[in-house]
């Protein structure tokens, strides 16, 4: 679904937000917003951003045409100088944030937007709701590759969440270091790896098994990877090797007890002299059962439903905020948001990850109103994105995906090993504000 304009996936009260500063006279003080998370997830040593990539596509698209405000117009939602102003709207600020892939902790700056209050406040909804649905998937997804200890994890849940999260979903888990993806629509979008053969309505539409699998092995070839467990494993196993012979690529094991029965297929398939077939699992995958499989003579794993839900974490909490703001004379005021467990920290941010002599992330560093002192091999976090109004292309589209793919492995291949336990524990570096009385 393509849609000519992204203006309305948002909320009413941002416009009657816009409405009222217009009339207060402050819509056009400069401003600036920040998205960030609080906290990561209970148990969760980090977090992964993604959907940065998508967020600009969609700023690009995010205008409004006559049809959406003759509807406000019809709806009342908003005044006659409020619709002036949205019909000629276009984002003409700056956008800095964390590149797509990096990795986040409780209060970094993930993304920063510089602009009038106007334009900055009602890009709030779809800017939250691209970066919480995406991280959360890819914050899932790169527990499941660090479990899978290299092992190839393969993307195939859409069929358990909405059409379009679905492509959202896989292009997250991709950049979180999954090999491929089930979506089609996510291989035209973003250029990246699909793949499947059959599931087992295929077997149950053929008088047998051995039907089944000589007539997709005579489609697709030897290679092809042959589902063995509609009816009893045993028996899948040996006349998929009957059919395939030792060239048959995979069989995949998608129910019953998997560490147990990965064990006894690959002695099964050696026995038989398919010491080259591997052994793809599947069946409600999540971080811990991948973990659990380690022992297991496992090849590659299938994850769906827990992927695409967060894995528990369906969300990744950020908001976004004004921190700082233009006075009527000029001067910049930090503002900040002082409700219990709700706080946020007032001031612009500049962030770096400090790394230590063997190149190990030890600390996120914010300054407030500065940027962080450079001991000499720490790494900058904050890169520009849009600069008055101009999109920066490269990070979008095919070639965005692939760059937050290797930012991903990148910043993972920065932590310390703890990061990659399963079991819960702390955030696995902290979060330093260089101004602690501002912080607090």
């Amino acid at each position: 679904m393509h849609l000519p304009s992204t203006s309305l996936l948002t909320d009413h009260y941002e416009l009657t937000m816009l409405q009222a500063s217009l009339k207060s006279g402050a819509a056009h003080r400069k401003s600036v917003f920040e998205a960030f998370a609080r906290r990561l997830p209970s148990g969760r040593r980090y977090g992964v951003v993604a959907g940065t990539g998508r967020i600009l596509e969609g700023l690009q698209e995010f205008r409004f045409l006559p049809e959406q405000i003759e509807f406000l117009r019809a709806k009342k939602v908003v005044n006659e100088e409020t619709l002036e102003y949205l019909a000629n709207f276009k984002f003409s600020g700056n956008i800095y944030g964390y590149a797509e892939g990096d990795l986040y902790f409780p209060g970094s700056p993930i993304l920063i937007v510089e602009s009038t209050f106007a334009e900055a406040c009602i890009l709030e909804t779809y800017i939250l709701s691209v970066l919480n649905h995406d991280s959360a998937v890819a914050s899932a997804a790169s527990r499941m590759t660090a479990a899978a200890n290299g092992r190839p994890c393969v993307e195939m849940g859409s069929r358990r969440t909405q059409e379009e999260s679905a492509v959202a979903a896989a292009r997250a888990a991709i950049i979180a270091g999954f090999a491929s993806t089930s979506n089609l629509e996510a291989g035209i979008r973003y250029d990246v790896l699909t793949v499947g053969t059959a599931a087992h309505s295929f077997t149950l539409l053929h008088d047998s098994e051995r039907e089944a699998f000589e007539a997709q092995v005579a489609s697709m070839g030897k290679n092809t990877t042959l589902l063995v467990d509609t009816y009893d494993v045993e028996q899948g196993v040996r006349t998929a090797v009957e059919v395939a012979g030792p060239e048959l690529g995979a069989v995949r094991l998608d129910s019953g007890d998997l560490v147990d029965q990965a064990q006894w297929v690959r002695r099964l398939l050696d026995d038989l002299g398919n010491k080259d077939t591997r052994i793809m699992v599947t069946s409600d995958l999540d971080e811990y059962a991948i973990a659990a499989l380690q022992s297991a003579p496992v090849d590659a794993y299938g994850v769906g439903t827990r992927v695409v839900t967060g894995s528990g974490a369906p969300t990744a909490s950020m908001v976004y905020k004004l921190v700082s703001r233009q006075s009527d004379d000029g001067e910049w005021v930090n503002v900040a948001k002082a409700a219990a467990n709700k706080a946020s920290v007032g001031g612009r941010k500049f962030a770096l990850r400090r790394l230590n002599e063997r190149g190990r992330a030890t600390a996120e560093v914010i300054g407030i109103g500065e940027v962080p002192e450079n001991d000499g091999n720490d790494r900058e976090l904050l890169v520009q994105f849009v600069k008055d109004g101009v999109f920066d292309q490269g990070w979008t589209g095919a070639e965005g995906v692939r760059r937050a793919a290797k930012r991903h492995h990148d910043s993972v291949t920065e932590l310390p090993g703890v990061a990659k336990r399963m079991t819960a524990g702390e955030p696995v570096i902290p979060t330093t504000y260089l101004d602690e009385d501002a912080a607090n």
